[in-house]
């Protein structure tokens, strides 16, 4: 039998459009992280921080989280290489934390010759860019998507382009190559957080504002969906409060 949410172990929640918007937080998110008392892991398809920035914005609005307990789609893209290519040549098309985390990782992101190519979030991204990661890919370099989605929703609601929409571009340029993607809803980040949590996958519930991402994921791996619609976070808090 499937838990419900005040049933959980732990608790497995998205972040843009769930908890936040921009760094602004959405209703009743304070309060439901309040309540969870430490149940739970943050896994969102962010590819462009880094675990301690998040940890470190969440403290700037007085939510304490570790950092080991924030699961995002970038960085797990970078571990994903490291562990499977050691000392990889990676063309990170990502922001400037995430190419600090590969290094710290040991991966190489200076070499002009290309292992494997990492698509991520990249608000720089551009015309030599996608000829470069082109490129590569003809030469034989592997494609590593951080995260499928093509955008996710800003402050106001209008769309913030994602590793998706750059995916595709680069796509484009190479052909349907063969080609790894690490971000929900493919099962890397809900398996990382339901071990962070030390929970099998049928004892947490999933919180989430996307179906196609949030909810098609953890239902694969046999979890509750919980869909955060507007009002969903004060819907489970008030659950919650009634156990």
């Amino acid at each position: 039998m499937l838990p419900n949410v005040h049933s959980a172990r732990g608790y497995l929640i998205d972040l843009d459009g769930t908890l936040m918007s921009g760094r602004h937080l959405l209703p009743g998110a304070r309060e439901l992280l309040s309540r969870l008392e430490g149940r739970f892991a943050i896994v969102s398809n962010d590819s462009e921080h880094t675990p301690l920035q998040l940890m470190s914005r969440f403290a700037d609005l007085g939510i304490v989280i570790p950092a080991d307990r924030i699961i995002l789609a970038g960085t797990c893209a970078l571990e994903t290489i490291a562990r499977r290519q050691p000392r990889a040549r990676v063309m990170v098309l990502g922001s400037t934390p995430l190419r600090a985390y590969a290094r710290r990782l040991g991966l190489d992101v200076d070499q002009p010759e290309t292992d494997v190519v990492l698509v991520a979030r990249d608000r720089r991204f551009n015309y030599g860019k996608l000829a470069a990661a082109a490129e590569a890919m003809a030469r034989g370099a592997e494609l590593v998507v951080a995260c499928p989605d093509t955008t996710h929703p800003g402050p106001s609601g209008q769309p913030v382009p994602e590793a998706g929409a750059l995916a595709a571009a680069v796509l484009a340029c190479a052909g349907p190559v063969p080609h790894t993607v690490i971000g929900k809803p493919e099962p890397a980040l809900f398996r990382l957080g339901c071990e962070r949590l030390g929970i099998a996958p049928e004892e947490g519930v999933m919180i989430g504002d996307n179906p196609l991402t949030d909810g098609a994921g953890s239902r694969a791996l046999g979890m509750t969906f919980w869909q955060a619609v507007p009002g969903g976070l004060n819907e489970a808090l008030r659950e919650l409060t009634s156990a």
